[in-house]
């Protein structure tokens, strides 16, 4: 089986002021254990990088180069898999979203959700409720966390 994580989890394992940080930090550290195939997917990665890296949103912001090398450390990991779209996105896509209409700040969940979706991913780690529209994941809480946040 495999997984993917949503970038809020990887944004709280670089947040030291989080609430979550340690929960994310421990679960991501947990995550190189493990031996089943993680997906990230390039949406998931750029997020990351911009938001990790953004003056405005993150309070304390990583350099390129910090947020470089945490992607990296994750990529470069054996059981780990970078996952991108495929010839037939576009027409997945415009089933899932007719299934669960996407529009404004969905069409990024509904973009991540289908590539999942085409990769045969039907878990993913978020703190995200929204990502509960799509009945084809399985969407679970940060471990050690409070319940899903809308």
């Amino acid at each position: 089986m495999s997984y993917s994580l949503d970038a809020n989890i990887l944004l709280y394992a670089s947040n030291t002021a989080a609430p979550e940080h340690a929960a994310a930090r421990q679960f991501l550290e947990s995550c190189a254990g493990r031996a089943e195939l993680l997906c990230l997917g390039w949406p998931t990665l750029m997020a990351y990088l911009r938001i990790s890296t953004h003056s405005g949103i993150f309070p304390s912001p990583l350099t390129q180069e910090e947020a470089q090398r945490n992607v990296d450390g994750l990529a470069n990991l054996p059981h780990v898999r970078l996952i991108s779209e495929a010839d037939g996105y576009w027409d997945l896509f415009t089933e899932v979203t007719r299934v669960a209409p996407a529009r404004g700040n969905q069409v990024p969940d509904a973009h991540l959700a289908t590539l999942l979706k085409q990769h045969d991913v039907s878990v993913l780690y978020t703190n995200d409720a929204d990502f509960r529209r799509f009945e084809f994941l399985e969407v679970r809480a940060l471990p050690a966390t409070s319940a899903l946040r809308k």
